[in-house]
């Protein structure tokens, strides 16, 4: 699906914005149309309903924007130690074998990700960054390959910089940031 098309944009917009275009789709059909094609043109709502579906369920246990913010917020105000545990806690109540893979600064991977025969490294100790360039991941491409490793994540509060989005897109690397990195924060949460 294009990321510009209209389903996409109802995917990622609140859920009761594809039931209010359903039903006025569904109403105009009613008030507009002849008696033998009122059903037919009713019936022509339901990708959006369905759309409205897929929302509600993507959205039923994601966080308010409100929440997004304060979780985000949160991240910003802690030290490595307590960004790093909530994240060792969320992945494990994911069902991933969280494995440190790094005690300095220098190196590529902070965390390696086990699940189900897949392995992920993840670069997160620059989640504070301001700016996010090309080298940090250069670096993490560079250990997957290394070590042959499927997936490659990297965390970061604000976003990347064009060039470092493009080479992350390039490369299939995950850039985990705003409301899925909350959601992620969402279940490392100790409440």
């Amino acid at each position: 699906m294009a990321p510009n098309s209209l389903f996409a944009i109802l995917l990622r917009s609140r859920w009761w914005i594809s039931f209010a275009l359903t039903a006025v789709i569904v109403l105009l059909a009613l008030a507009l149309l002849p008696p033998d094609y009122k059903l037919v043109g009713a019936l022509g709502a339901t990708p959006f309903f369905a759309v409205g579906v897929v929302a509600l369920v993507r959205q039923f246990n994601a966080p308010s924007p409100a929440r997004v913010q304060a979780l985000l917020d949160a991240a910003a105000q802690q030290n490595w130690a307590q960004f790093s545990a909530q994240l060792q806690a969320a992945w494990k109540a994911e069902g991933y074998t969280v494995q440190v893979t790094s005690t300095t600064n220098d190196s590529a991977a902070d965390f390696r990700l086990e699940r189900q025969g897949k392995t992920a490294l993840v670069c997160a100790k620059r989640w504070k960054a301001a700016h996010h360039g090309l080298e940090p991941l250069k670096l993490l491409h560079n250990a997957r390959l290394d070590q042959g490793v499927q997936d490659a994540v990297y965390i970061a509060l604000h976003p990347l910089h064009a060039n470092a989005r493009a080479y992350a897109e390039q490369h299939q690397m995950v850039v985990l940031q705003g409301a899925d990195l909350a959601g992620l924060l969402t279940k490392g949460s100790p409440s």
